[in-house]
């Protein structure tokens, strides 16, 4: 599809959100949202006709892309035959769905609870394991995102988390291995990895482990910075959760269905958590969806006792056809091999020479179409190029090379010091090298603000 400019339909659009729509995580009388017109694949575009490469995936979710035509006919044919129903009845599109899902996870995460979106995904998670366990607090790692709900916010461990952070939750907090930025001043992965297991096992022993129901990692850290686990991290935190009888809960809802080059990160490190938690590239965000894949063992709990838990529209089946459309689609057109390959060859390889070329680049990290740059001030001392949670004049730089990227066409994913590359899992090769062009040329500006 070809976009057309029409600025006076762009306008009205404009008029009413300011008058009517209050935006997520943003302080209302400072923001300029842009009107979308349309979007088709890797690109949107906004009603004066200017076209974007989306190189966020929106928020790293439409995994298949924009209106993938399969997708869209799905919805359109069960809006046509059963539009909703509630949870309690069996329907074909749900039980399809939870099938699809449950042939794609690792081990025996057979049963499928399903919700509206991640968040709660991660809430249903942290119950389930409570009452399996009948223990109170929850680990996680201060290099997170979980999710806005109640118990998903205070395990969050990024700055969004502390206007709402009760301090009584029952979460605990601890560092997650980053070799670049070693909280444990580690030279290699193996020391990091080996640090970072010893500190959470000091972390437990000190909180008393008869009283921690689960840790809940990410399986490649998302929004905090695109953070790879060091060989041998993610078995260790298994094998501590074995010994200790924890439940590991491993967060997928930005790392699975394809965005790694796999159907969920876990498969690159050979672990099968207890519960896995899903949205996002389920349904590449068609309809709202997400959900937790269930062991066995945990499933067995509820058998003869009722999950205190439910929503209206879990197992919606508009949700539920387009996540089946979408993973069929993706199993047919071979994009979770797709991704991978464009990791390997492109984006992996393109991102590593704008290193060599940018001081602004300090690191280079990720898989699939699952990337970050670490944009830094000074490579040797890794001084981040703008400070931590910065805002206003202090995040200058960051807004200078986010507008450097959209004044040529490229939509990138900005979050504090770092630029993530995550297009959607369909991106071609020659789409892939556009943005990488970009980026060279917007990771100019942000050379100008270093000092080595």
């Amino acid at each position: 599809m070809t976009p057309h400019a029409d600025p006076q339909a762009g306008k009205a659009v404009k008029a009413a959100d300011r008058a009517h729509v209050f935006h997520s995580w943003s302080a209302q009388g400072l923001i300029d949202p842009l009107a979308v017109a349309g979007a088709e694949g890797s690109y949107f575009w906004d009603y004066d006709g200017n076209r974007y490469l989306d190189f966020s995936s929106q928020l790293v979710n439409t995994n298949i892309g924009h209106q993938h035509p399969k997708v869209v006919a799905a919805i359109q044919e069960q809006a046509a035959r059963l539009c909703t129903i509630a949870p309690g009845f069996a329907v074909d599109v749900r039980s399809e769905a939870a099938r699809l899902i449950a042939e794609r996870t690792p081990g025996d995460l057979d049963k499928i609870f399903f919700t509206n979106g991640g968040a709660e995904a991660v809430e249903n998670a942290v119950r389930m394991a409570r009452l399996h366990t009948g223990r109170q607090k929850v680990l996680s790692a201060y290099r997170s995102y979980h999710g806005a709900t109640a118990a998903a916010i205070n395990l969050t461990g990024d700055p969004r988390r502390w206007p709402s952070d009760t301090a009584s939750a029952g979460v605990v907090h601890f560092w997650g291995p980053h070799l670049y930025r070693s909280n444990f001043h580690a030279t290699t992965e193996a020391e990091e990895c080996e640090r970072a297991l010893l500190h959470l096992e000091q972390t437990i022993a000190f909180e008393g482990p008869q009283t921690v129901a689960a840790i809940i990692l990410e399986t490649i850290v998302g929004t905090a910075g695109v953070l790879v686990p060091p060989p041998g991290y993610l078995a260790g935190v298994r094998e501590i959760c074995d010994r200790h009888g924890i439940v590991f809960i491993l967060d997928e809802v930005m790392a699975g269905f394809g965005r790694t080059g796999r159907w969920f990160a876990a498969d690159h490190f050979g672990v099968v958590p207890d519960l896995l938690t899903f949205a996002k590239g389920v349904n590449s965000g068609y309809v709202p969806l997400g959900g937790v894949a269930i062991s066995a063992e945990i499933a067995a709990t509820f058998d003869q006792r009722p999950y205190p838990g439910g929503l209206t529209y879990s197992g919606h089946p508009l949700a539920c056809a387009s996540a089946v459309a979408t993973l069929n689609a993706m199993e047919e057109e071979r994009i979770v091999e797709n991704a991978d390959r464009i990791g390997e060859r492109v984006l992996g390889p393109g991102l590593r020479e704008l290193a060599e070329h940018h001081p602004s680049v300090g690191e280079v990290r990720g898989l699939g179409v699952f990337w970050a740059l670490d944009l830094v001030r000074n490579k040797e001392t890794h001084e981040p190029l703008v400070p931590y949670n910065a805002g206003g004049e202090a995040n200058a730089p960051m807004a200078a090379f986010a507008t450097a990227c959209k004044a040529k066409g490229l939509w990138p994913f900005v979050n504090m010091n770092r630029t993530h590359v995550v297009p959607p899992c369909t991106v071609t090769e020659a789409e892939a090298k556009e943005g990488l062009a970009i980026l060279d040329e917007a990771l100019s500006v942000a050379d100008t603000h270093t000092t080595a």
